[in-house]
């Protein structure tokens, strides 16, 4: 039977992203309890209860006030995602209508050395430029990097990645959009300096787009463009699909990649095996 019921005015705690994961994980479990932290801080706050057994073995599950949280954490998030997806489809449409080839959420593998940290790890902002440059230098000369440094290939996931249409593979120009409809997102992700390395060595240029009210320019690394999408992040997943006008903040820094193929090869299977964004089709002009 329950020992600790919810509390009638529990106290005003923060609840984070780490204690919405931990009432997932104990909805989806038997239970077991942690003793940490969290925890503590979730039994506090009424979102937890603590239930022992005959034997007197101590199981958490969640109260009603947790249920509660847990389907406004799981709407938000839809929610969130909605907008970003949609954005990401809008961004991808105006390249399309600008005579690119787009691909949403296209997974490719990116060569990063051995020892740099994970891309989905944080590393010092003033570490990202030589990063960059050895990378790039890499890519310009494969038989002197891999004679120098050992390349390991994490997938990277760009949320937009295009191409021009072009028959010069010296012209591609290939791109990476990153979406960002969320300032916690954003700030989260620029942490992340062999996140942009790994974007930029399979593209040329690094954009971020950012939707109202996220960030400017001064927020972004230099290594990077900046596009402001107009519109709210509910008006973007409406819309998905549709073009979006996007605002020029800054122009990112162009760096050619000097391969035979004009892109590495395992990015053309990646083209390959996915079809690119539709352009949109061009209004009816009356007669």
């Amino acid at each position: 039977m329950p020992t600790s019921p919810t509390p009638s005015t529990p106290p005003a705690l923060p609840i984070g992203s780490a204690h919405r994961r931990r009432l997932r994980t104990l909805w989806q479990s038997a239970g077991w309890p942690c003793h940490d932290l969290i925890e503590a801080e979730l039994l506090a706050a009424g979102l937890l209860l603590r239930t022992l057994d005959e034997q007197g073995r101590m199981t958490l599950h969640l109260s009603d006030a947790g249920v509660q949280e847990l389907v406004r954490a799981s709407e938000q998030n839809r929610r969130a995602r909605s907008a970003h997806d949609g954005l990401a489809t809008r961004v991808a449409a105006t390249l399309a209508r600008e005579g690119r080839l787009a691909w949403c959420a296209l997974s490719v593998r990116a060569p990063l050395p051995a020892g740099s940290a994970d891309v989905s790890a944080e590393a010092p902002d003033s570490q990202a430029g030589d990063l960059l440059d050895g990378l790039i230098d890499g890519l310009a000369d494969p038989a002197a990097s891999a004679s120098r440094v050992p390349q390991r290939w994490p997938i990277v996931l760009p949320d937009v990645y295009s191409i021009r249409q072009t028959s010069a593979p010296g012209w591609l120009q290939p791109q990476v959009h990153e979406i960002k409809v969320s300032r916690a997102d954003l700030l989260a992700d620029l942490r992340l300096a062999d996140k942009r390395a790994a974007y930029l060595a399979v593209a040329g240029a690094l954009y971020y787009v950012l939707a109202d009210g996220i960030g400017d320019a001064d927020d972004v690394p230099a290594e990077c463009g900046v596009l402001l999408a107009r519109g709210t992040a509910r008006e973007h997943a409406e819309a998905a699909g549709e073009p979006v006008v996007l605002e020029l903040q800054r122009l990112a820094p162009t760096r050619p990649l000097d391969l035979p193929g004009g892109l590495p090869f395992g990015v053309w299977m990646a083209l390959a095996r996915k079809a690119p964004q539709a352009q949109p089709d061009e209004p009816q002009r009356g007669l």
